[in-house]
């Protein structure tokens, strides 16, 4: 039983193999080279007419009836009651103590700052040209 199964296995195993080296052939001999690559013409499709879209007649709007709502009741609520007047106490005046001076700053007098002396650089170097790379095409495959 086992060897029947590993011989199914191997037939295949060995039908995708073939299958796939038949199937790169036939891509590789089909595949058109990016210069042959065109498109094939397609017929024009003809324009296609809609018909015309049916007119729809609806009935007329039925009227409602007018309908009156009763008269809304009277409340007749209670006067509001009046609050009492609260009297607060008046604020107590608080004595804080006078305010400190503040003390001046002196003046202080710093000397003149030294002139720097002028330096000459040197001119700019001029930048380095970065030398162009050029990748060698592949070649096509036999």
């Amino acid at each position: 039983m086992t060897s029947i199964k590993a011989t199914v296995l191997l037939g295949l195993l060995l039908s995708c193999v073939a299958m796939s080296g038949a199937v790169r052939t036939l891509q590789e001999e089909t595949a058109p080279t990016k210069g042959e690559e065109h498109k094939p013409e397609l017929p024009p499709l003809p324009k296609v007419e809609l018909p015309p879209f049916p007119e729809v007649h609806l009935p007329p709007k039925p009227e409602l009836p007018k309908v009156e709502l009763p008269p809304f009741p009277e409340v007749h609520l209670p006067p509001k009651p009046e609050l009492p007047k609260v009297e607060l106490p008046p604020f107590p005046e608080v004595h804080l103590p006078p305010k400190p001076e503040l003390p001046t700053i002196p003046e202080v007098h710093l000397p003149a700052k030294p002139e720097l002396p002028k330096v000459e650089l040197p001119p700019k170097p001029e930048k380095p040209t970065i030398p162009e790379f050029h990748f060698p095409k592949p070649e096509a495959k036999p």
